[in-house]
Formats: structure tokens, C-alpha cells, sequence
């Protein structure tokens, strides 16, 4: 079950990853639709367990009922992805973030990154957020130039995903930016 309220926006409410939703995590690490564009392995849910562990602020994108409440959610919360701030300890923030295919192009993922960016200037002294998407994942970079983040260049051949080595293009987002929004 999600946790703690890290982030409220209109929708969408960004919950602390807790040991019990490493099986929704692993469902969306071994689903094809996430797994195969994010160019992820298939982890089991030891490795999940163990990923939470590191210094990662990891986040469950959640759709609460009213009811739900700021701690352990007593009402109704559906997760339908996960966002992640990595890196932040170390050197500039590096957003991840997927949802379940049900919900694609309903408007959650913008949401769900923004909260995730203003989380991420409130919490750190950084002057630069950053994200990756594939050069062809026209979604995804569409979510972030959306939300104000300037390519800042391309990774030739980054990974190999689903057969084929594909770019990668480096978006980032500076905190003056984002305040003037």
C-alpha cells in the first residue's frame, strides 16, 4: 500500500514506495508496454526490494478518493506508476517516470512529473533538474518540453531496446525556469 503524501496536485498524488508495493513495481518492470520503451530488464521482486534501498527519492503516482488521507491512505488509492528523483545526493536530479498503459494520454504523466519537479527544487539545492526519453518516444518528449525542459543534446545509440540501439535526447529544466512557469 502506498505511503505518506509526498506531492498533492489536481489529480494526482505522488506517495512514498513502501516494501509492499515492490509487486506493483515488478509488474511494471516485467510489462512489455513499460518495460521494452524504457529499454528496463525483467527484475524480480528481490531486485526491486533491493533498488529501494539506494538514495533514490522514489514515488507510487497515485489516484486517491477524497478520502484518502496524508499518511497511510485510509480511503481508496489506486497506483498507476512511479516517478523517481535520482542522483540528487551526488549530482543534478534525474527524473524517471512511467505509467501503466490504461492511463496513457489522460494528462496523469504531466501531472505526475511536474509534482515531481517542484518537489525536486524544493527539497535540493540544485540548479537544474534533468530527464532522458527516447528519440523516439514523441510522448515523452512532448511531457517534458511541455513542462519548460530545453533538449540539451542527444546520446547516439544509447541503449538497446527491443532489437535496436536507439538515441536518446537530454532534456533539462533550471530552477528560475520553473519559477517563472
Amino acid at each position: 500500500m502506498p505511503g505518506a503524501r509526498a506531492a498533492v496536485g489536481d489529480r494526482v498524488t505522488l506517495r512514498t514506495v513502501e516494501r509492499e508495493d515492490r509487486d506493483f513495481l515488478q509488474r511494471g518492470s516485467a510489462n512489455p508496454e513499460i518495460r521494452y520503451p524504457m529499454g528496463a530488464r525483467l527484475r524480480s521482486r528481490e531486485e526491486i526490494e533491493a533498488s529501494l534501498e539506494d538514495e533514490a527519492d522514489r514515488c507510487l503516482v497515485c489516484l486517491d478518493d477524497s478520502d484518502a488521507g496524508p499518511g497511510q491512505p485510509e480511503g481508496d488509492t489506486r497506483p498507476i506508476g512511479a516517478v523517481t528523483v535520482e542522483d540528487a545526493g551526488w549530482k543534478r536530479p534525474e527524473l524517471t517516470y512511467w505509467l501503466v498503459p490504461e492511463v496513457h494520454g489522460e494528462g496523469y504523466g504531466k501531472e505526475a512529473v511536474s509534482l515531481a519537479v517542484g518537489y525536486a527544487f524544493r527539497t535540493y539545492d540544485t540548479p537544474v533538474v534533468s530527464a532522458r526519453a527516447y528519440a523516439s518516444n514523441d510522448a515523452s518528449r512532448g511531457l517534458l518540453e511541455s513542462l519548460g525542459f530545453t533538449q540539451e543534446g542527444v546520446l547516439r545509440g544509447f541503449m538497446y531496446v527491443d532489437g535496436a540501439h536507439v538515441d536518446c535526447a537530454v532534456y533539462g529544466l533550471g530552477r528560475e525556469e520553473w519559477e517563472k512557469g
